[in-house]
């Protein structure tokens, strides 16, 4: 009679074992399995949505290749990382160094440096903003934004490298006159 039964007593066995809640030390690795899939997938899909974002900047950088693009490629990121650092080194150094090292030749030189690296620094910034930025407004104001960033880091560096060449304590003696107050001379003078 058992044969001729549709359910034979195994197959009742094994259908309530596959009804039956896992014990624990099986959920728990069934719930850290999915919680780590669950990582593993967004970790991948921000990797590779900053892939694809990587590919394409620099698809439209290659594309449109201009002298006035400062951020354009690894070089320029690098250089302009190369710089900052170099600033924020190089900067209070000059400027906490005695007037005799900062007033002499030395100090021209440096300051000429400082001048190049600021002027530099500038420009590859604006581009940076124009890249941002520019775009969202009109994308056909990206050459005009480009050549005012250019034009404000050429004033920039001519601007800074006559006060370090010609003028009393190149940048630094400007800067200390901005707060040293007139002697009674000066005030006479003026």
């Amino acid at each position: 009679n058992s044969e001729f039964c549709f359910f034979s007593e195994t197959s009742i066995q094994s259908t309530a074992k596959k009804h039956q809640r896992p014990s624990q030390p099986q959920q728990i690795t069934s719930n850290r399995r999915n919680i780590m899939l669950r990582i593993a997938q967004a970790s991948s899909s921000s990797v590779v949505r900053r892939h694809v974002s990587n590919q394409i900047r620099n698809m439209s950088s290659t594309a449109k290749s201009s002298p006035l693009q400062g951020d354009a490629g690894r070089l320029g990121t690098q250089i302009h990382h190369k710089m900052t650092t170099f600033l924020a080194v190089a900067t209070p150094i000059y400027f906490l160094a005695p007037d005799d090292f900062s007033d002499g030749m030395m100090g021209k030189a440096f300051g000429s440096v400082l001048v190049l690296n600021i002027s530099a620094h500038s420009w590859i910034g604006l581009n940076y903003v124009a890249t941002d930025y520019v775009p969202k407004i009109s994308k056909s104001l990206m050459g005009p934004a480009r050549v005012a960033s250019a034009g404000i880091g050429i004033i920039t560096l001519l601007g800074l490298g006559k006060i370090a060449l010609v003028g009393e304590g190149g940048i630094k003696g400007t800067l200390k006159a901005l707060w040293t107050p007139k002697t009674e001379e000066e005030k006479e003078s003026s």
